[in-house]
């Protein structure tokens, strides 16, 4: 199959989707604990538990996320045929989801450890996150079922050519 990624670059695209729902889920319990601290209280051991989940996981993934730029950019996929405006269309949103999960990973760690003023920066950017993955979702489900092509099959299926397998 032309135009497939390596094994690396497959496996750090699916262990990226996976962490990103992590995000969503644990998100909540910033708000928790920083409130309760600021009252007074002490925060639950499961928010606690959440908010590091939630930073260390948020650091995972961008650290993952600039590997996985570094291998796009050093070993990009093999070429399916000239752009036309829905590849082009595709190839910007892809831009816009690495630019946006690197910015979001960056700004949750100084947001954590520097400057919480970058909170609501940290927010909006996961909001924009949610619509960029939620475009991908619908076009990864678009080119399944309506055009029933193979671009999903790009991001399940390794290249075939051992020399190409390389990070």
């Amino acid at each position: 199959m032309k135009g497939s990624y390596s094994t690396a670059q497959i496996g750090l695209h699916w262990l990226i989707a996976l962490l990103l729902p992590v995000q969503y889920l644990t998100g909540g319990s910033i708000e928790r604990t920083h409130h309760a601290a600021h009252m007074g209280v002490t925060p639950s051991s499961f928010d606690l538990f959440q908010h590091n989940v939630h930073n260390y996981a948020g650091m995972l993934i961008g650290v993952l996320m600039g590997v996985r730029l570094l291998l796009r950019i050093t070993r990009p996929p093999a070429p399916r045929s000239p752009a036309s405006r829905r590849q082009k269309a595709a190839a910007a949103l892809h831009h816009a989801l690495y630019a946006a999960i690197l910015v979001q990973a960056g700004l949750g760690f100084v947001t954590s450890y520097f400057w919480f003023g970058t909170a609501a920066y940290h927010v909006a950017i996961a909001k924009i996150i949610l619509l960029i993955v939620a475009l991908h979702f619908g076009a990864a489900v678009w080119h399944t079922l309506v055009l029933k092509d193979e671009t999903l099959d790009r991001m399940i299926f390794p290249r075939r050519d051992p020399s190409s397998e390389k990070l």
